[in-house]
């Protein structure tokens, strides 16, 4: 049973008008399915397309819409870069729904959400063309987040991090590893004809991407490593800045959680689309109609 204890204010901090800090929202202002963007200006690609706004805010890099689309309710919001931001969102979206933010306590009843990411990324495979949408099957943190929270791996998931720590003879400076799973509900309702993969998530865009400008790297083979690497069946696709974390941490708190990205660039074949607006366009239509279709129940 949830406990009745009161949440310190330095805890779970609210803004003076009762909402929650970093998000500036309130529980009305959230549908039960939530689409994540990292650009604040793809929140208004995504709202475009719904059939009336009912509630729009922002705070920071965090920009929120709330609306219809096809009779449903749905909810668009940028999260910025990195799984720093994730942390914040993915736990104040958790707060939202299964805190009573006027008592401080839990609520007895848990809210699940459905948090969907449509974000863009690098493949590093060869034969991923650019453009191309990927579904991440799992995520590879190499992030190191998740390690700060108690988190046990499936056996898979355990088994796949084991043998990647072996096979790119990990850097015991680095943060370790960990891999988690998507929702299964999420991705064979909104994936399963999409590539699919191992999605590395990075804690930065540079060097804990193998990108050399003027500073040097200090594992330069890494890259080759994550594209050789194989489990059974299973092998890394992309790389980005968020999904392990939004994985792992929709898995503790009990949120249904799923990425697709744009491949907008090949770090294998160094092509980048720099007019990549219209894949995007293309992402955002094809995930929106199948969300629609899916009937995912709001609250």
């Amino acid at each position: 049973m949830p406990s009745e204890k009161k949440i310190p204010a330095s805890e779970l901090i609210l803004n003076s008008d009762g909402s929650i800090y970093h998000l500036n929202l309130k529980p009305e202002h959230l549908a039960g399915t939530i689409i994540l963007v990292g650009d604040p200006a793809r929140v208004d690609l995504v709202s475009g397309y719904f059939d009336k706004i009912e509630f729009k805010g922002q705070n920071r890099e965090i920009h929120t819409q709330t609306g219809i689309i096809s009779n449903m309710r749905l909810t668009v919001m940028s999260t910025g870069m990195g799984t720093d931001n994730i942390d914040i969102v993915l736990n104040e979206l958790d707060a939202l729904v299964n805190i009573d933010l006027k008592t401080r306590t839990i609520k007895p009843k848990h809210t699940s959400l459905n948090i969907i990411r449509m974000g863009t990324s690098g493949a590093i495979q060869q034969d991923i063309p650019v453009n191309s949408i990927v579904m991440s099957e799992f995520g590879l943190g190499l992030d190191g987040l998740l390690n700060f929270y108690k988190f046990k791996e499936s056996p898979e998931e355990n088994a796949i991090a084991k043998a990647f720590v072996e096979y790119a003879q990990w850097n015991n400076r680095l943060s370790y590893p960990y891999i988690v799973a998507a929702s299964s509900a999420l991705a064979n309702a909104l994936g399963k004809d999409l590539i699919k993969g191992i999605t590395a998530t990075a804690p930065g865009f540079y060097g804990p991407q193998g990108r050399v400008l003027r500073l040097q790297v200090a594992n330069p083979g890494l890259n080759e490593k994550l594209k050789k690497f194989r489990y059974q069946n299973k092998r890394i696709v992309n790389f980005e800045m968020e999904t392990s974390a939004l994985y792992g941490l929709g898995r503790l708190l009990g949120h249904k959680t799923l990425t697709v990205c744009c491949a907008i660039a090949n770090r294998e074949s160094n092509n980048y689309n720099q007019n990549y607006h219209s894949a995007i366009i293309d992402m955002i239509e094809l995930m929106l109609g199948r969300i629609t279709q899916s009937k995912f129940e709001d609250f």
